[in-house]
Parts: C-alpha cells; sequence; structure tokens
C-alpha cells in the first residue's frame, strides 16, 4: 500500500503537457488545441481528516477522473455523457459492484457542469456522503479554474456587469 506521502511525491512528479499548451489553456470554444494535446492535472486536499487524492486528465472531448481516499486504491469506475435525442446524462458502472454507487451521481453532474463525456474513478467510502460531496466540490473547484467549465447562461454578463 502506498502511503499518503509517497502519492504526493508521486503527483508532484508527473506532469505531463505539451508544449504547444500548457495546463489550463484553452482556445475560446473551451476545447483542447487541434493538435489534440493532453493535459494532466494532480493536487492533493485534506477534507474532514481524511486525504483526498485527485488526478484530472484532459483529452479533446473527455475527461478522465480519479479521486482516491488516503491510498492510491482505484475504486469503483464509471462512464458518463449525454444521450441522445434528449440529451439526458447516462451513467454505467464500468468497474465495480452495483450496489455501491458512490461516485455515479457525480460522474452525472460533472457531465452537466463540462459539457464533456466523464470517466471517473472514486475510491471514497460508501458511507461517506459528506466526504463525497466535499470532494466533488474541491474537484468542480479545479475544473472551473483549469477552464473546464462549461459557460452558465448570463454568467458573462453578470460578471461584465460588476
Amino acid at each position: 500500500m502506498t502511503s499518503s506521502e509517497e502519492l504526493r511525491t508521486s503527483f508532484s512528479d508527473l506532469v505531463m503537457s505539451s508544449p504547444a499548451q500548457t495546463e489550463g489553456q484553452t482556445n475560446s470554444s473551451g476545447d483542447l488545441s487541434p493538435e489534440g494535446s493532453l493535459q494532466v492535472a494532480c493536487f492533493t486536499e485534506d477534507l474532514h481528516d481524511v486525504t483526498l487524492h485527485f488526478q484530472i486528465v484532459r483529452f479533446s472531448k473527455q475527461i478522465y477522473v480519479w479521486v482516491g481516499c488516503n491510498t492510491a486504491k482505484f475504486g469503483h469506475l464509471y462512464a458518463a455523457a449525454t444521450t441522445r435525442p434528449d440529451n439526458r446524462v447516462s451513467v454505467t458502472s464500468v468497474l465495480g459492484g452495483t450496489s455501491d454507487n458512490t461516485g455515479s451521481g457525480m460522474a452525472r453532474r460533472l457531465v452537466l457542469k463540462t459539457g464533456l463525456n466523464i470517466v471517473l474513478a472514486c475510491n471514497i467510502p460508501k458511507d461517506s456522503p459528506m466526504l463525497e460531496a466535499a470532494a466533488e466540490r474541491k474537484l468542480v473547484e479545479k475544473l472551473k479554474g483549469l477552464g473546464y467549465m462549461r459557460p452558465i447562461a448570463g454568467e458573462a454578463s453578470t460578471s461584465t456587469a460588476q
């Protein structure tokens, strides 16, 4: 088993971006550059006496997210995307039991907020809804900082009015 300190060290060593684009840079449509570059962001947060590790990998039309609680264990894996004809979000469990849906709601909400397909690996204890909510808040905060969030209608006019 990997300790939290070893994970932090490993995260600091993991940096990947193309020379043409650095972390957080997107074009005006919110998509990555046409070169199809890959962006990786890793960070650690201490929430509710628990250390959460995050890894975000941004592809051209989807985001892979891993959230680990105290260990480097992979956890359950979910895939979420909008489906036709009514653009509802569908989520499926790719790996893990069906009785534990920790992370499936998070994957669904991330699709709605980003407008992108989401693959989410989540290793948060199933009896910790407060921890899951806190992890999602930190993840959304980071995604927003990286420019991966879908613009909210009226947001531009609100910010210019101030």
